[in-house]
């Protein structure tokens, strides 16, 4: 069995009482639900959702593109277009295999024409540096970096606040970077975030994350900041209808599947799965991703499968499903059949099979709550 790796935080984390589990080959905090935190799962979304949460998210990957045409290398390879932004901007992109399905999901860092920071998943970071790197021309150079620097999220309507606390920038617009230094020490702080609130994520040297964690959460006690793990990040993004790679989208979905071509630059000339993701959409998807939410008590989970009315025909299955701890309902995400008399349109109610149960859900747009990022 290969060994977790852990993020420089993880005696942190222990201390706090969290409940560690493997994500994509680290030992990641799932919650603070031990002592001496006692917070868990819904008091860590309840404090993003109302003052302030700080994540620890290093086990993403970071990937250094650099050399003379590096930008444009990486804009011929995935689906969004990079001069859509200009340097100091972030972007959300795919990566996709020829046959359109989604390799993964990642934030593109443009710093200059020679120099570009990918922040792919972490269980798809070696995946995506090997495609990269074979794909690269004389000069380009791709490195992984994923022990350079620690990735600590905070999240919430305090963020503002929390963040200014430490004399680190704040107010620079969404998807926006700036280069900064606290207690001398170099931290980038990028307006972005997984949750739906305002936020930042902060990328300081690996050697100082532990140190900037310490101080987020003493400055943060003034606004009820928290640390918050995984589970409240899944919580979170649902809400938000934000797709997770491995459940919402995958090999075997395509952007167009998912709703995901605002993140394509149809226009381009070239990236990977180009050819096929036109033909689809030039076709007519044949499934789309839609969100659920309760009409009863009942929670939908992952591969749950989705009916179009009670006894009837199953038309798609759950990809991603909670409780909702800001509605007090079940909500998901699903992948249902589209283009056909069964396909389903946004107000529809269906029936999601809960183990053995039926439960009626409406075909709603998400996100399920307001979203506050800007």
């Amino acid at each position: 069995m290969t060994e977790l790796r852990h993020s420089p935080l993880h005696e942190r984390h222990q201390e706090l009482g969290a409940k560690l589990a493997d994500f994509g080959g680290w030992e990641m905090p799932i919650d603070y639900g031990g002592v001496p935190a006692k917070l868990g799962v819904v008091a860590e979304h309840t404090a993003v959702r109302t003052a302030v949460g700080v994540f620890d998210v290093t086990h993403l990957g970071k990937l250094s593109v650099t050399g003379p045409g590096a930008a444009a290398f990486v804009d011929s390879c995935f689906t969004n277009a990079l001069d859509r932004i200009a340097p100091g901007s972030a972007q959300y992109s795919l990566c996709c295999a020829e046959d359109g399905g989604v390799v993964d999901d990642l934030i593109v860092y443009l710093r200059a024409d020679d120099d570009v920071l990918v922040v792919p998943n972490a269980a798809n970071c070696a995946t995506v540096a090997g495609l990269l790197a074979d794909a690269a021309p004389a000069g380009v150079t791709v490195t992984d970096r994923h022990t350079d620097f620690g990735v600590l999220a905070v999240q919430g309507p305090r963020a503002d606040d929390l963040v200014a606390a430490l004399g680190l920038p704040t107010g620079h617009d969404y998807m926006s970077f700036v280069d900064a230094t606290w207690d001398g020490r170099p931290v980038v702080v990028c307006r972005s975030g997984y949750t739906g609130e305002r936020g930042y994520e902060l990328l300081p040297r690996w050697e100082d994350a532990g140190d900037l964690w310490d101080a987020l959460l003493k400055a943060g006690e003034q606004f009820g900041a928290v640390p918050c793990g995984l589970g409240a990040r899944d919580t979170l993004r649902t809400e938000m209808g934000y797709p997770l790679h491995g459940q919402d989208i995958s090999r075997a979905v395509t952007a167009v599947q998912a709703g995901l071509g605002w993140a394509v630059g149809w226009d381009k000339p070239a990236f990977w799965g180009r050819d096929a993701l036109l033909a689809e959409k030039a076709a007519g998807r044949s499934r789309r991703l839609v969100g659920l939410v309760g009409l009863e008590r009942a929670i939908p989970r992952c591969h749950m499968t989705v009916l179009r009315a009670e006894g009837g025909a199953a038309i798609g299955e759950v990809t991603s499903g909670t409780f909702s701890p800001t509605r007090k309902v079940g909500i998901g995400l699903a992948l249902v059949e589209a283009g056909t008399a069964d396909a389903v349109a946004d107000g529809d109610e269906v029936v999601v099979d809960v183990r053995g149960r039926p439960g009626r859900f409406q075909v709603t747009k998400p996100p399920f709550v307001p979203s506050h990022v800007r």
